[in-house]
C-alpha cells in the first residue's frame, strides 16, 4: 500500500514504515505529524485518486531529526563586466517516519 501526499509544495510517494525528507516542519523531533492532502491511495489493483484530494484520507508520520541538506554553491558571473557574486546555499529539512496511512 502506498500514497502521494503533497507537502511543501512537492509531491511525494511515501509507503508505510518509510523514512522521507520533507520541506522544514514546525514540529519537535519525536512528535507527530498529519499530512492530509492526500492524492492517491493505492492498495494492490485498488486505486483511489482525488480530485484533486481525498476526503478524509491522511497519513501519520513521526519526526525523527530536523537537519540541513548538502551545501550548494550559488555563482553569478558577467564575464568582461568586473562582476562577480558567490555565495551558499543549506536547505534545512525535516526526516519523518511514515506510520500510517488511513483512508477516508
Amino acid at each position: 500500500m502506498y500514497a502521494v501526499i503533497a507537502t511543501g509544495g512537492k509531491q511525494y510517494r511515501v509507503e508505510k514504515n518509510g523514512t522521507l525528507r520533507v520541506e522544514l516542519l514546525d514540529a519537535e523531533p519525536g512528535s507527530t505529524v498529519q499530512f492530509n492532502d492526500v492524492l492517491l491511495i493505492a492498495d494492490g489493483a485498488n486505486i483511489r485518486i482525488g480530485a484533486p484530494l481525498l476526503a478524509g484520507s491522511s497519513v501519520s508520520a513521526t519526526v525523527e531529526k530536523h537537519g540541513q541538506g548538502d551545501k550548494v554553491p550559488i555563482v553569478k558571473f558577467r564575464r568582461r563586466k568586473h562582476y562577480l557574486r558567490m555565495k551558499n546555499h543549506r536547505q534545512k529539512y525535516t526526516l519523518v517516519k511514515i506510520t500510517d496511512i488511513a483512508q477516508g
